[in-house]
């Protein structure tokens, strides 16, 4: 087996566009949940988002080709073109056929569809922009991310809800594992704050219907009620080892193991045990070659709802036995609100920062103890001490699962 390792990173999200100011948003607790922006939430009992504020564009993308892309495929193109600025790839020296992406999206483009329904009713089917179907299909964020760079490998759309950024990367981690890949554009984008996107999780009573920014994503707390719906993207440059050391790259964190199980029992509510979840844990572990006690960090999948959080708990207790006493937890959703696919992607790069400066950042608006849920989710302050190995966990509606373990690189 090959080793897999991080050489680029890129990010946009609601506490700050790029991975610079998104750590410095990290380390400040930034909370990046507000009223919604996009809609007139008069009728809507959800009335937070975690939305991208002030996001042009054309700050970043040549004017055509933004035209050509809605919202969440600029996102993901943005977050690529920084993790391939990081990385220092020089794709003309690159066998194009060797190079993927593997960027997925949960739903596409709610918005664009809205969009142009509106001009639908309004004025006729002769009104629709022609364009329409690709501007909204999910796959044409990992689409135009292979166009903007000329990746001509395996470009594939994983579309697993909310566990989609984190089995993309974990796929990506396989492909080059097993050779058929030296480089993939790895990671997840969604943007669905939308007026159908939230009344649908509106309806499922799965958001928060609080109105206060500090009180509304607060996972693991005993007065959590639902989560905040939010939007942006992550994707990280995953590399070949031999591959990255012959061009000199430098290397953040190592990819060591990858474990995806299925629940198989319902659309919404995962498995109360925790039993499936908890084994996807152990199977990015046995992946990595290390024992629970050797996990220092957990991004949990935290979302702030009932079920997930003392679900995951039970997974945790599952998976790591007396060590799910002694490991550290948090959420970053604390912070940056559910980001759907982009989630997953964002959370594994806030495990190689952990990595890389030695701080694990509190759950941010954890006060009141939840009985049940009784690990360390690194309530009140963050935690300055080593991180050597981190998980990520992601978990779908259908059942989805997903662990992708991350390593200090040693050579």
């Amino acid at each position: 087996m090959k080793r897999v390792v991080v050489t680029g990173m890129g990010a946009v999200t609601p506490i700050g566009i790029g991975v610079k100011e998104f750590w410095k948003g990290i380390m400040e607790n930034r909370v990046g949940i507000g009223p919604i922006q996009n809609f007139d939430t008069t009728e809507y009992k959800a009335k937070l988002s975690a939305e991208v504020r002030d996001f042009d564009p054309k700050d970043y993308i040549e004017f055509k080709a933004a035209k050509r892309m809605d919202r969440f495929s600029q996102f993901a193109v943005v977050a690529a073109m920084e993790a391939m600025a990081d990385s220092g790839l020089d794709v003309s020296k690159e066998d194009v056929y060797r190079l993927g992406v593997e960027i997925g999206s949960g739903v596409g483009s709610l918005m664009g569809i809205e969009r142009e329904y509106d001009k639908l009713l309004a004025k006729g089917p002769s009104r629709v922009h022609p364009l329409s179907a690709p501007l909204v299909l999910g796959n044409m964020a990992a689409a135009n991310v292979a166009m903007t760079f000329g990746f001509r490998g395996k470009c594939l759309d994983v579309v697993t809800a909310c566990a989609t950024g984190t089995n993309s990367i974990g796929e990506a981690f396989r492909n080059i594992q097993h050779g058929e890949l030296d480089v993939v554009l790895a990671g997840g984008v969604d943007s669905s704050v939308s007026r159908f996107g939230v009344a649908t999780f509106q309806a499922l009573t799965a958001l928060t219907t609080s109105e206060d920014p500090l009180c509304a994503s607060i996972p693991f707390d005993k007065r959590r009620n639902g989560f905040v719906t939010g939007e942006g993207a992550g994707v990280l440059v995953l590399e070949e080892l031999e591959h990255a050391k012959k061009r000199g790259a430098k290397i953040y964190a190592e990819i060591g193991g990858y474990g995806a199980t299925c629940d198989a029992h319902h659309v919404t509510t995962p498995l109360e045990d925790g039993s499936a979840a908890g084994r996807a844990m152990t199977m990015a572990m046995e992946d990595a070659g290390v024992t629970p006690d050797q996990v220092d960090y957990i991004n949990a999948h935290g979302t702030s709802t009932v079920y997930n959080d003392l679900y995951e708990t039970r997974a945790i207790k599952r998976a790591f036995g007396d060590a799910a006493y002694k490991v550290h937890i948090n959420s970053t959703k604390s912070m940056i609100g559910h980001m759907f696919a982009g989630g997953g992607a964002v959370e594994l790069i806030t495990c190689i920062e952990s990595i890389l400066n030695g701080y694990i950042h509190p759950t941010v608006g954890l006060k009141e103890d939840d009985p049940e849920c009784d690990l360390d989710y690194t309530k009140g302050e963050g935690i300055h001490t080593d991180v050597h190995v981190a998980i990520s966990n992601s978990l779908g509606f259908g059942g989805h699962n997903a662990t992708v373990l991350v390593k200090e690189y040693i050579e």
